[in-house]
């Protein structure tokens, strides 16, 4: 008979987000005249830029050719997107990369995921806490990360961030194998400094780690100090691979495109001591189990680099951080204690005292009629807050704001 992978049996029984929207339904059909805000789940509302829109007609125009139609395209993506990216993030911050070094995808979260693949099932990991759920569950499907214990995987390294320690991690006192890092923070809404991303790189290095480094909200950056990338350090080329994603930059929830940077000189070990680079295992898995973005998801990714997509981007990534702004203002004012919202777009609250995530969630959807993420979901150092997005239009979030407002101050 055919055996199911048990360690999937592990998972738990939801995802978070699915979690979140069962009990939203539940609350609307006990009251189904109830409107309900969303600042819960990441999804952005604006429409897609006019750039975007315009390289996507056009792309549609071509297939509809003899000459312009495409079949499948290079499974690392085309060429024209991945020497924009070349040219447009990373070039402009010094950082040299070689276009074979670039892997286009359908988004971020497929390949934070699948990563995973390039290493033995008994490497250990080590994760920020909280943490994007993504990162965690892919190794538990492996069998990776062991079993749960007292709301943390037996083979997981949690290193926490709180109000307690600024939100910064405290680099293992042991050695680990592989480290994943994500900077601007899902779901804390911090950023990282040169200087501490600095000691990972050498923490890395030192105890030849590997680190996954996620950088989806990387636009979202308004101070010039905090870097962009991991390879704006020195050395990082061999020791980490990043992951981009136009899901929040541009919008493209819903038309997926994003891409990984490989480097050739990054090399895992085999149990006989060999060094064997991570780049054409990459390619070759890609090879395997991908069949490339669509054309016309690359084209609309190749319009953002455009001088009036660049603009138009960033119009829209500033109207989302107005947005966290007020947020910011209007929660505070309130008594509340919030964090991020100044380089993402994510403000990261503690909750009342005596209050769990789950309950304050349950309180603000029953009271005001929006809707949070409860931070426990993202892992145990999560317990006691929740998070809270800029993707909804002002309109929207200005209506939360003040239902929030009457709310606590009933």
């Amino acid at each position: 008979m055919a055996l199911v992978n048990e360690h999937f049996l592990k998972l738990p029984n939801n995802y978070l987000f699915a979690d979140i929207a069962k009990k939203v339904n539940a609350f609307k059909v006990m009251h189904p005249k109830a409107d309900i805000i969303s600042l819960g789940i990441g999804d952005v509302t604006q429409p897609l830029c006019p750039a975007v829109i315009e390289a996507m007609h056009k792309a549609a125009d071509e297939m509809g050719t003899a000459n312009g139609f495409r079949g499948y395209g290079p499974e690392q993506g085309y060429d024209f997107l991945r020497e924009a990216i070349l040219k447009n993030d990373f070039l402009p911050r010094g950082i040299h990369l070689d276009i074979d070094e670039i892997f286009v995808n359908d988004g971020a979260k497929s390949d934070t995921g699948n990563i995973q693949e390039l290493i033995r099932w008994d490497n250990s990991i080590g994760v920020t806490d909280p943490i994007y759920p993504v990162y965690i569950d892919s190794n538990v499907m492996i069998g990776r990360a062991g079993t749960v214990e007292n709301g943390k995987w037996s083979n997981v390294i949690y290193m926490p961030c709180n109000a307690e320690n600024g939100f910064v991690p405290q680099i293992p006192n042991r050695r680990v194998d592989v480290i994943y890092l994500c900077y601007p923070n899902n779901p804390t809404g911090m950023v990282i400094t040169r200087e501490e991303l600095r000691k990972w790189v050498n923490y890395a290095l030192k105890n030849d780690t590997l680190i996954f480094y996620d950088a989806a909200y990387q636009a979202y950056i308004q101070d010039d100090n905090i870097p962009h990338s991991i390879y704006e350090i020195r050395g990082a080329r061999r020791c980490a691979i990043e992951f981009h994603s136009y899901s929040k930059t541009a919008g493209f929830t819903g038309i997926r495109c994003g891409y990984t940077v490989v480097p050739k000189d990054l090399t895992a070990a085999t149990l006989t001591g060999e060094r064997i680079p991570l780049n054409p295992l990459w390619y070759r898995r890609q090879c395997t189990k991908f069949n490339g973005t669509s054309y016309i998801s690359q084209r609309a990714a190749e319009a953002i680099y455009t001088p009036e997509g660049k603009e138009q981007v960033k119009k829209t990534i500033g109207y989302y951080m107005d947005n966290a702004k007020q947020m910011l203002t209007t929660l505070r004012s309130l008594g509340f204690e919030c964090y991020g919202g100044e380089n993402a777009p994510y403000i990261w609250m503690r909750v009342p005292q005596g209050e769990s995530s789950w309950k304050f969630f349950e309180n603000l959807l029953y009271g005001a009629n929006v809707v949070c993420t409860p931070g426990v979901g993202f892992g145990p150092a999560g317990e006691g807050y929740v998070r809270f997005t800029a993707f909804g239009s002002h309109e929207k979030t200005e209506e939360a704001l003040d239902r929030i407002a009457s709310w606590s101050q009933g």
